[in-house]
């Protein structure tokens, strides 16, 4: 993303600057047109109370209807004109003959402009015209004297240069208005954009967007599906791993700002929520789908402001565990019989060093057949690799340890049904095993059995040692969580195993007397495969 030509702040001055500039312009547009408008009608209304007046004046009248003299009119009229401040107050007879003008050169003149005819017969208007004192508005009124005949006319005028400079100076003060206004508009725009950025952490837009695609794109390709919801339930977010894993739980619909609870019932994350509680490493069941559920609080500022929850299919964590723990059964094999193999190799080169040639080739002879025995038995009797590898493992670091491993399988156990069996199976005798080995480390008779028996679909597994034994209180105690008289951050094996043979719906029998070891007998239903579809 290409970075912003201009900034957040410079964006939103030139914004505002724009916006309050073109609102005062339109204001200043009408306002002007308004003041024009008034302006005129007010000195309209001016002209004619003038007229109005000086029609009425029996000074005029009486010289217009020849009572007194015409001079008269001149000096009254140019006084009216001073006191009102008008252009001009000229006083007609009947012919249009001036009475009065503020220029005495042009009474008895007859009247310019052309516009007095309506007046003279007797109507009241008001015109805009040119006359000798240039552009002007007038107000027009007839004369008439006391028996209400028209005797004259009386014409007021005021110059249009004087409704010019009042429309200017009200304009002006727009003007000024304006300039204020967008001065103002400046110092809040700086002010808001200055604002919005420390919200945004002075972030510009471009960041923020460049920021968020990031963030999305990594959402978006994390292979654990991801759920958010806000304080009211609602979701928020949903990367594509998490629609796909609910599309095969059957939920086609698009999850985007449903409500959580009404979406997936049992996800509790709008307790977690509530609560402020981390919620780790839970199973939930999506329609068959059982899924690894990770759930923890949103919080801003210590208040919990919504929810995340992070998933995977517990199928896809089994087989990944079962590949580790086949890497690593794989490894501490090799390193036993690695180990046993230089033993082996010592015992061959002090046979060569003392020349007893015959000893070593029986020996020779016998290590390669106990060896070929031992292989083929496991191989022949166990079908799954996976599970034939391991008892392998086993049986090398049971010689590498000095103990004796008796190993049996009573009848040939095939292919389990379901794949997934053979992790189950690995920790349960793998947990056997190992408890088995730690019982007789201070045992004088160093010996453990190991023994396998299938039939009508019911698999027994069997471990005897010849260890210390347990007392009743103990055989209660040994499946629970964390318990070990082994020392801290043990315990943990056989609530492992616990809880296999519970998944399995197998169950599990333990017998034990102090000083005699301890024998474990599980069953487990077990549906071998259908050899038919080989």
């Amino acid at each position: 993303m290409k970075k912003g030509k201009f900034s957040l702040q410079a964006i939103i001055i030139i914004f505002v600057c724009i916006v309050v500039a073109l609102s005062l312009l339109i204001t200043d547009f009408i306002i002007s047109k308004r003041i024009t408008s008034s302006v005129e009608e007010t000195e309209k209304e001016k002209a004619l109370n003038v007229a109005r007046m000086m029609s009425l004046s029996p000074m005029a009248i009486n010289a217009l209807d020849g009572a007194t003299s015409k001079t008269v009119v001149q000096d009254f009229a140019n006084q009216v004109k001073d006191k009102t401040n008008v252009n001009f107050v000229v006083v007609m007879d009947m012919k249009g003959i001036r009475l009065s003008h503020p220029d005495p050169s042009e009474v008895g003149k007859h009247f310019r402009g052309g516009d007095e005819g309506p007046v003279l017969q007797g109507k009241e208007y008001v015109s805009t015209s040119k006359g000798i004192l240039g552009p002007s508005m007038r107000a027009f009124t007839p004369i008439k004297n006391s028996q209400g005949k028209q005797v004259g006319a009386v014409a007021v005028g005021i110059s249009l240069e004087n409704v010019t400079k009042a429309v200017d100076k009200g304009r002006m003060g727009i003007a000024i208005g304006t300039l204020i206004g967008i001065l103002i508009g400046v110092i809040g725009a700086v002010g808001l954009a200055r604002y919005i950025k420390k919200i945004l952490l002075g972030l510009e837009p471009f960041a923020i967007a460049k920021l968020l695609e990031e963030r999305s794109s990594i959402l978006q390709s994390v292979r654990e599906g991801i759920i958010a919801i806000d304080q009211e339930g609602k979701i928020t977010l949903v990367n594509r791993a998490a629609i796909k894993l609910f599309k095969r739980a059957g939920l086609e619909e698009n999850p985007m700002g449903k409500n959580i609870e009404a979406y997936l019932p049992e996800t509790r994350l709008t307790r977690i929520i509530k609560s402020g509680e981390t919620d780790l490493d839970q199973e939930q069941n999506l329609n068959g789908v059982t899924i690894l559920v990770n759930r923890v609080p949103v919080v801003v500022e210590n208040e919990p402001v919504g929810a995340v929850a992070t998933f995977r299919d517990k199928t896809e964590v089994q087989l990944l565990a079962e590949q580790l723990t086949g890497v690593r059964n794989y490894a501490d094999a090799l390193r036993a019989q690695a180990h046993e193999f230089m033993n082996k190799l010592h015992v061959i080169l002090g046979l060569v060093r003392t020349e007893q040639y015959d000893t070593l080739a029986n020996y020779v002879s016998e290590t390669v057949n106990h060896r070929k025995t031992e292989m083929g038995f496991v191989t022949k009797k166990i079908q799954d690799p996976v599970l034939a590898g391991f008892l392998i493992g086993k049986l090398s670091f049971a010689r590498e340890s000095g103990a004796s491993l008796s190993f049996d399988c009573v009848s040939k156990l095939p292919m389990p049904a379901d794949p997934e069996i053979t992790h189950e199976l690995i920790t349960i005798i793998g947990n056997l095993f190992d408890n088995a080995m730690e019982a007789i480390v201070d045992s004088p008779n160093k010996k453990v059995e190991l023994k396998l028996d299938y039939a009508e679909d019911i698999l027994t597994i069997e471990v005897n040692d010849t260890g210390m034994g347990m007392t009743k209180s103990l055989q209660n105690k040994i499946l629970d969580k964390g318990f070990s008289t082994k020392g801290d951050n043990r315990g943990f094996g056989l609530y492992l195993l616990a809880q296999a043979i519970e998944r399995l719906e197998g169950d599990l029998i333990v017998s034990s007397r102090p000083g005699k070891g301890t024998n474990f007998a599980v069953y487990l239903p077990y549906d071998a495969e259908d050899e038919s579809n080989d």
